[in-house]
């Protein structure tokens, strides 16, 4: 089997329409039906919900707290159009942080200096982009909510989410995926897109 791969030049929100559309062309071809998208504010939920008509499309966004206590960045008016448009939205622990994430990062300073499996797998992840991590993270947690099932495929999309990137859509896979307990059974079966940066 032969399957183009998209490379971007250069990550962030400008991709963000051509990601839809191909990831919407390789899921009718492949006959996928569920898609999972990463955002953050819901800008790219709004997005994602008008590209893929037809398809269920699982939004995934930041816990509560996650940039500051009691907050949540997707906005209550994203969340409503992404509802009314027949959307799901997840709001959960991080599959690869949660609460093990709460030992780092200064949180607790007398805390033991230990590498946490969640943190590795998410570095060793990044080394093919930011985008491809999270869409593997939200493929999970999207499992471990009974959003999608282990025996089928899914298309699982997320960006890079730094400030200068702009957030947006910039990476899509391909996945079979699994709950974060067997998160080893996961088979990232394609990429579709990614930035080569």
């Amino acid at each position: 089997m032969e399957e183009k791969i998209v490379y971007f030049d250069k990550p962030g929100k400008e991709n963000t329409d051509e990601v839809l559309r191909i990831a919407s062309r390789r899921a009718k071809e492949l006959g996928i039906k569920n898609i999972v998208v990463a955002s953050t504010t819901g800008a790219t939920a709004v997005k994602a919900m008008d590209a893929l008509k037809g398809l269920r499309v699982v939004i995934v966004t930041h816990s509560f707290g996650f940039r500051e206590a009691n907050t949540q960045e997707f906005t209550e008016e994203n969340r409503k159009l992404v509802e009314s448009k027949g959307g799901t939205i997840l709001t959960a622990a991080h599959a690869f942080g949660g609460i093990s994430r709460s030992m780092g990062q200064g949180s607790i300073p007398e805390a033991p200096a230990t590498y946490i499996i969640g943190d590795l797998v998410a570095l060793t992840l990044r080394v093919f982009g930011q985008g491809t991590k999270v869409a593997c993270e939200i493929a999970t947690m999207a499992t471990d909510a009974g959003l999608v099932r282990t025996d089928e495929d899914v298309i699982a999309i997320a960006g890079t989410g730094s400030v200068a990137a702009g957030r947006g859509a910039d990476a899509a896979v391909v996945i079979q995926p699994a709950p974060s307990h067997r998160f080893f059974d996961t088979q990232v079966k394609e990429v579709l897109c990614k930035p080569r940066l």
